[in-house]
């Protein structure tokens, strides 16, 4: 079969044509009419975070208790299948980091600290802002908004998703969580499940081909401020093109070979980097503040994750943690499905743990590290990196906190080539699952259709880059993340019901009566006493 023949038999019509087709269509809409494309996208936005920032909030610490509860209780010790797995731990969680929220953690990371420093949160309105007091403050909740809680809805789409793949053979797709509902077998015709699959292609492509132009700017207002280059339209046109010949190339070569060994170098960079910036940093300044933030970071933690400051109409609230909740909501349909993807052979404990635990250990002290270092920085007077951050944006914030460093060139090379890989392997990893989508949950799909999703992503957010849509494009991803929170709590509802049919109750007997008259008390009443062992 040629690779034209492959391409028609492999894939599902309904779900790549509206996928594709909705996403192209944003995107003319958008270029024929931006003004009123952008006020109809900003309108729904803001009423979904006016309304709904509660929801967010509850949702996503739900989502995190969950999945404690799965590490420490004894449903953990259930399997998604019977084979062994298929990576080793080490390259299982680098491909799981890669491909969520690394490279916007490498991009933050000399970022929010500096901003919260500036801008004390309202949480802590009582202390001054850029003091020393703000600087732990400052790298508590940068900590916070990435540590932890996000990669929660990403793990429990790829428990939702994977355990049903890899127990109950139902294909791999988003849709595979509404399992438990319908069954298996009506995956493939369910009008509900093909409304999922396709609203997770628009996510998919939306939140990737944005955080792709995110990326994109870093390299050309990185250029603009370091040396003064302004690229244009077509600077930006390249810049786009070579990070997608870069993600594509990975595709192409597959999980083991493409994306299993970047993610492999990403992690080994990431840490040389963070060490490095410990060393020749403020090293025992960067250890005291961590220790401070990472406390205040524990104490308080549910103060944080409810916090909305209904006092000022939750502006603060909607613009950081309601909008980092909302934005990994989008993108958990393709984050989910490549984690169930390469958790086969794995247990729920390790899973749940890898999700939220061992990315945690990587995340915190990266931010730790970095965040300390820019407000010691700013706060000594040893660089000015908020200038340049309210001039250009908060792109320029590496280079302004490894210019002002030791060995800091050397560093800044790293840092811009670990953005790269880290996008590159998010990149790939999202297009994969697109593909797997668009074919009814094919596991390995065809070289064509992963190039040409791959092609898609970029085509997309060069459009975008050129008209000035990305900030729309954003905003429209952010408001499926709603859509995804249901579908996130459908997981968790499906997957307890699941795992007690498996392991039983936890809580409660199987004979527990909740509502109504037990069985025991209707003998009485009548006048048969219960059956009493005189043993």
């Amino acid at each position: 079969m040629g690779p034209i023949e492959e391409f028609r038999d492999e894939v599902e019509p309904v779900i790549f044509a509206f996928g594709a087709g909705i996403t192209l269509l944003f995107v003319a809409v958008f270029a024929l009419a931006p003004e009123t494309a952008a006020t109809v996208v900003s309108g729904a936005n803001q009423f979904v975070l006016a309304h709904f920032n509660w929801a967010f909030l509850v949702i996503m610490l739900f989502f995190l208790l969950f999945l404690f509860f799965l590490i420490l209780g004894p449903w953990g010790s259930l399997r998604f299948g019977d084979e062994s797995p298929e990576f080793s731990f080490f390259s299982y969680f680098t491909m799981m980091y890669s491909a969520g929220l690394a490279a916007g953690i490498v991009f933050w990371g000399p970022a929010e600290a500096l901003i919260h420093y500036a801008n004390v949160p309202p949480l802590y309105g009582g202390v001054a802002a850029e003091s020393t007091a703000a600087m732990p403050i400052a790298v508590q909740y940068a900590v916070f908004h990435w540590g932890l809680t996000q990669w929660a809805c990403f793990t429990v789409m790829g428990l939702g998703i994977g355990y049903y793949v890899y127990n109950y053979d139902a294909p791999l797709r988003v849709s595979s969580v509404l399992t438990p509902f319908i069954g298996a077998d009506n995956i493939k015709d369910s009008y509900w499940a093909k409304a999922i699959d396709i609203l997770a292609v628009f996510a998919t492509l939306g939140g990737v081909a944005t955080s792709l132009g995110f990326i994109g700017s870093q390299f050309l207002t990185g250029l603009e401020f370091q040396w003064g280059i302004q690229m244009g339209n077509i600077g930006t046109f390249g810049v786009i093109t070579g990070m997608t010949v870069l993600f594509t190339l990975s595709l192409v070569l597959g999980v083991d070979k493409g994306i299993r060994r970047l993610s492999n170098f990403n992690m080994v960079l990431f840490f040389v980097l963070m060490v490095a910036t410990l060393i020749v940093g403020p090293t025992f300044f960067i250890l005291q503040t961590s220790t401070d933030a990472l406390g205040g970071f524990v104490s308080d933690f549910v103060a944080m994750s409810l916090f909305i400051d209904v006092a000022n109409n939750g502006s603060w609230v909607n613009a950081w943690t309601v909008f980092y909740w909302a934005w990994p909501l989008a993108w958990s349909p393709f984050a989910g499905l490549f984690i169930a993807r390469i958790s086969r052979g794995r247990s729920v404990r390790e899973v749940a743990f890898t999700g939220i635990g061992a990315t945690a250990m990587a995340t915190v002290p990266w931010f730790l590290i970095l965040g300390s270092t820019g407000v010691w920085l700013q706060n000594t007077g040893g660089a000015n990196l908020l200038g340049p951050i309210n001039q250009y944006s908060e792109a320029v914030s590496g280079y302004v906190l490894y210019g002002a460093l030791p060995l800091g060139s050397l560093l800044l090379i790293g840092f811009v080539v670990l953005v790269t890989t880290f996008f590159v392997t998010s990149a790939d990893s999202s297009t994969l699952a697109v593909a797997m989508m668009t074919t009814g949950g094919k596991e390995h799909p065809s070289t064509i259709i992963r190039a040409f999703w791959g092609a898609m992503l970029g085509a997309v957010a060069s459009i975008l880059m050129i008209i000035g849509g990305v900030d729309a494009l954003q905003s429209a991803a952010i408001i499926t993340g709603g859509p995804f929170a249901i579908v996130g709590v459908i997981a968790v509802i499906g997957l307890a019901r699941s795992f007690r049919e498996q392991s039983g109750n936890i809580l409660l007997q199987e004979e527990t009566v909740l509502f109504g008259t037990s069985r025991s008390s209707k003998q009485t009443d009548s006048g048969t006493r219960p059956e009493v062992n005189d043993d």
